[in-house]
């Protein structure tokens, strides 16, 4: 960035406060739109567990106000959703100050790949993820044990699992863009492959809750999503690299 664009301090915090504002009025009216279909929200939310339950088994809530306040945590969580395209593109544009214009440019399809990641890998837990794990979980039940979910704790554990699944298969497009900037290459990255795979392993222990198989469920894509990611810095950083090469002998020339 050319030394007289440079902005001092104050004037980054306030251009991050100003995309934070932007940021929470856009989950203030996704809140506002998906209240009014929160109750369908969450039936949906919980249909992965109803089939693993008896058919005569149901959610229950303890406290007289836990499903009003369960209804406006899933609107809450469903405003984030719809404003996931509107925060990446906040972030990215707090950052792009730093960038080159060539770089610049891949903003918008970044922003685009990147809610659509997100929302492939909630759709992934969703739909792969939750079907299995709850009838693991399930499984424990007998003459003598039964399960009583409650609304609050099903909805803090299947919302977890859906954001930690949508964050992590960002790991491709992220670092493609990084291979696409020249900061990593797909050599750096079959280097360090074990080292990733233990850190997998560590990071889906971190959001996941403490049982072995939804970690391993969430270790076992990350580690099939850093082979893509190793795919996409081959493609894209070799065609850097050639960029880089050419260029001084063009500049020769």
């Amino acid at each position: 960035m050319p030394e007289d664009e440079k902005l001092p301090f104050t004037a980054h915090l306030e251009e991050l406060r100003r995309r934070l504002i932007v940021c929470f009025i856009a989950v203030g009216i996704g809140f506002v739109i998906s209240y009014a279909f929160s109750k369908r929200l969450f039936e949906l939310l919980m249909k992965p567990l109803l089939a693993a339950m008896p058919p005569e088994e149901k959610l229950i809530y303890t406290g007289l106000p836990e499903a009003f306040f369960t209804y406006l945590k899933v609107a809450f969580l469903a405003g984030v959703l719809l404003a996931v395209p509107v925060i990446l593109y906040q972030l990215w544009m707090f950052i792009a100050p730093g960038l080159y214009d060539k770089e610049k440019r891949l903003i918008l399809p970044v922003v685009l790949l990147s809610s659509l990641f997100f929302l492939g890998g909630s759709l992934f837990g969703y739909f792969v993820v939750f079907p299995f794990g709850f009838k693991f979980f399930m499984g424990f039940s007998s003459d003598y044990v039964r399960p009583l979910p409650s609304m609050k704790e099903y909805l803090s554990f299947s919302a977890k699992l859906l954001f930690a699944f949508g964050i992590v298969f960002e790991l491709p497009l992220f670092v493609t863009f990084l291979a696409r900037l020249g900061i990593v290459d797909d050599k750096f990255l079959k280097a360090k492959r074990k080292y990733a795979i233990l850190l997998f392993f560590v990071f889906a222990a971190i959001l996941t809750p403490p049982d072995v198989i939804t970690q391993v469920m969430m270790a076992g894509p990350l580690i099939l999503l850093y082979e893509v990611s190793i795919v996409g810095a081959k493609i894209f950083g070799k065609k850097q690299q050639k960029e880089d090469v050419t260029g001084p002998q063009e500049r020769a020339g």
